[in-house]
Formats: structure tokens, C-alpha cells, sequence
């Protein structure tokens, strides 16, 4: 299994700033994102489920002002950050498409898949 390293683990604080990082997203250059919530990390396209425009009011600000919930910021939907699912405004329901990333010895890792890979 590949695993590419995205930021140390410090560097994600609890509904704070999130780390973008470079992806393929289904063969196109994209950007994903990694934000912690709960203790746990999360991961994810930077992509909203509406309009396929990226989340981040400013590189990296992807939580809204309570910290509990994620933020487009073109169109107001906000995300669950456990789960990627929309909790409210145009997409309700639909989801952020998830990436797979863990947590080891001070790291944050991520492992493409065939949908999300690794840029050329």
C-alpha cells in the first residue's frame, strides 16, 4: 500500500486550519484537504458536492466560525467533518468524496485509490 505524507500532526488543530494537497482526482489535477475534528483526522476532495468548485474561503480555512461544521465557500453548504455529508444548503445530502488518510508516529498520511491518486 502507498501512502503519501501530507503534514505533521501538529499541524492540524481541532476545527482549525485544514493542509490542502495535491492530487489526481479521476485522472485531473485537483486538491484535496485534510482537517482534524473530534481528535481524528479527516480527509477529503476539495471539491463541493453542488458545484465542483473548491471549499476553502482562504487556502485552508474550511471550517466555518463555530468549528463544527465545514464551509463552501461559493455556496454556503456545510459539511458534516466526520462524514462528508451535507448537512445544509444545496447539495443536503449529498457528500464530499472522502480520501483515505491515518495518523502515525507525529504524521498524516493519505493512500490513493483508484479514483484519487497520487500527481504526476
Amino acid at each position: 500500500m502507498i501512502e503519501v505524507f501530507i503534514c505533521d500532526s501538529h499541524d492540524l488543530v481541532d476545527g482549525g486550519q485544514g493542509v490542502r494537497f495535491p492530487v489526481r482526482a479521476f485522472g485531473d489535477p485537483a486538491t484535496g484537504f485534510v482537517v482534524r475534528f473530534g481528535g481524528q483526522v479527516y480527509a477529503y476532495l476539495n471539491r463541493c458536492a453542488h458545484v465542483p468548485t473548491e471549499l476553502d474561503w482562504v487556502k485552508g480555512q474550511f471550517f466555518e466560525s463555530s468549528g463544527e461544521f465545514l464551509m463552501c465557500a461559493t455556496h454556503g453548504a456545510v459539511y458534516r467533518p466526520e462524514t462528508g455529508v451535507c448537512a445544509g444548503g444545496p447539495c443536503r445530502g449529498a457528500r464530499l468524496r472522502a480520501i483515505a488518510v491515518r495518523e502515525a508516529d507525529g504524521q498524516v498520511l493519505w493512500q490513493p485509490d483508484e479514483r484519487i491518486g497520487a500527481p504526476a
